[in-house]
């Protein structure tokens, strides 16, 4: 076995619990993570952590694909999904933002903010790229 390959099987073992979801407990670990690396990155790409964020985000992301079959829809459209599956109304969500402000965001007048992303996320206890 050469140096290079007994570097990455010593390293995988580390890292490995970050890139592989075989089940809900790993999905949730994952979801986890992704929420504590948006907190600190946010949308910095200048960040050195900002490439294990994107790749978390698509392992989630396929890993979703995959269990959780959603069909295509935009943010907004979850948003309001969760809002009605959940029975919320627009006054349920202060995290988010005023009624008013959510208003806009369901009407098209205005979008997501990664705040607001983090929010709802943390709120429905899903991966922010739904709202994506």
């Amino acid at each position: 076995m050469s140096l290079l390959t007994e570097d990455v099987r010593m390293s995988w073992g580390v890292i490995r619990p970050l890139f592989s979801i075989r089940n809900e407990c790993d999905y949730d670990r994952a979801i986890e993570r992704l929420n504590a690396l948006i907190d600190e990155v946010g949308t910095d790409e200048q960040n050195p952590l900002y490439e294990l964020l994107d790749t978390l985000g698509i392992v989630i992301h396929t890993y979703e694909e995959k269990n959780y079959s959603i069909p295509d829809s935009n943010g907004v459209e979850m948003m309001q999904f969760l809002m009605e599956e959940h029975q919320l109304e627009l006054t349920d969500l202060p995290e988010v933002g005023t009624p008013e402000t959510i208003l806009a965001i369901i009407n098209g007048q205005q979008e997501l903010t990664v705040k607001q992303l983090k929010s709802l996320s943390k709120r429905f206890q899903v991966s922010p790229a739904i709202f994506i």
